[in-house]
């Protein structure tokens, strides 16, 4: 469920070339419609679910998230205009917004610490995997049925799965009573906050991951930007870079949630250490794909790009997992999903489309190239830092919310 949460979340991006063509949309629509229109409500709805994760039977808040955002996927396949695609991508955002925060809680109820990495690692292999498939679909089944036919599609699809899912057990609570929990929204958001002021080390892990993000948003231009700036056809770049996802992607979510739990084993070598030393080394192997295309260091900065992101997800969350009590864990997934998402991948979409958009009626050659090189820029001198310091403070803040919560 989780891949088909991405492959939908990412089919905006994937068939942009298509969509600016028969909705007649500008770039800066584009960026409206890979973030703010389907992220505000998906961050928004994600917080109250998060807090519903903590109380309520989450297989089944998962089952009603998937059967939500499938039914409007299908109905996007429907839309004339940037109204029509927008309203429907609204409510995909609150559907969506159900699985993360209680699949997150799930995990760290099932899985001890030193595993916990490769089981959020695992988990999120849906982001690489989904952005591939998303791509693929539209490299290979677009030609066949058009971009409607493969919003119906992945519709029926998702209304499977989320029928399905409600027929799943949930998995028993540990250290905490599940079902009877009477705390208010407004008492554990306040519990909430109470946390965030305890842990520098989760403040600055949050930051880090904005920040990535803020590039992402910017990356959901990726598309346009291989057939714009570098000549590619549409459905030939999406067939090519869907297969480079699915493989380097998974490769990184294996890596970055194996390598973390034996770093933190070994070593106790905080995650977002780990995170700080991949940075360094990846990051610059990333710029390559700004390169000519017929050499072979532009394929290996593509690669590389979808092997950073797969590696970033499980480390994140199961810091996260491991710094906040199990009373409140829901909740902090949510909030730092509405971090990652609000203020990173909403500004980074948005900007990149109003700022390519500008460029574009000036005729400067390769916009989305710049733009894009500035946003990762901007990463890489802020990004490392932020993850030393989670690492810095990561073992004291944790004794100190063990103190203060239990």
């Amino acid at each position: 469920m989780n891949v088909i949460n991405f492959v939908d979340r990412q089919f905006i991006s994937s068939f942009a070339p298509f969509l600016k063509r028969d909705l007649d949309l500008t770039n800066t629509e584009i960026g409206l419609l890979t973030g703010v229109v389907f992220i505000f409500f998906y961050t928004i709805a994600g917080l109250f679910v998060g807090t519903l994760a903590d109380r309520y039977n989450r297989t089944k808040i998962i089952g009603i998230g998937v059967i939500l955002w499938s039914a409007f996927t299908a109905v996007s396949g429907l839309a004339k205009n940037f109204v029509t695609l927008a309203i429907p991508r609204l409510f995909i955002g609150v559907g969506e917004s159900a699985i993360t925060p209680t699949t997150m809680s799930i995990l760290s109820d099932r899985y001890e610490q030193k595993r916990l990495g490769f089981a959020a690692g695992f988990y999120y292999l849906g982001v690489p995997v989904g952005v591939g498939f998303s791509l693929i679909i539209a490299g290979y089944i677009e030609p066949l049925i058009g971009w409607r036919g493969c919003f119906y599609l992945l519709g029926f699809l998702g209304l499977v799965l989320g029928l399905g899912m409600l027929f799943i057990k949930d998995t028993p609570r540990r250290n905490q009573v599940a079902t009877n929990d009477t705390r208010s929204f407004w008492q554990i958001i306040s519990l909430l906050g109470k946390v965030l002021l305890t842990s520098k080390s989760l403040v600055f892990t949050i930051l880090a991951g904005t920040l990535y993000h803020v590039v992402l948003g910017a990356a959901q231009f990726d598309v346009i930007w291989a057939v714009e700036d570098k000549g590619f056809n549409a459905n030939s770049f999406a067939q090519i870079n869907g297969w480079i996802f699915v493989f380097f992607g998974v490769l990184g979510s294996l890596f970055g949630g194996i390598m973390s739990d034996w770093a933190l084993k070994k070593f106790r070598f905080p995650r977002t250490w780990f995170l700080f030393i991949l940075t360094l080394i990846m990051m610059p192997l990333a710029f390559t794909r700004y390169l000519e295309t017929d050499t072979i260091l532009f394929w290996v900065g593509v690669c590389s790009s979808a092997f950073s992101l797969g590696c970033f997800y499980g480390p994140v969350l199961a810091v996260v997992q491991e710094l906040v009590p199990p009373s409140i864990r829901g909740t902090v997934v949510a909030f730092l999903l509405l971090c990652l998402n609000m203020l990173g991948i909403v500004p980074g979409s948005l900007l990149m489309g109003m700022l390519s958009d500008n460029l574009i009626s000036q005729g400067v050659e390769n916009p989305y190239t710049l733009l894009l090189v500035g946003f990762s820029v901007m990463f890489l001198v802020l990004g490392p830092i932020f993850y030393y310091l989670a690492g810095k403070y990561y073992e004291s803040d944790r004794n100190k919310l063990r103190a203060i919560f239990g």
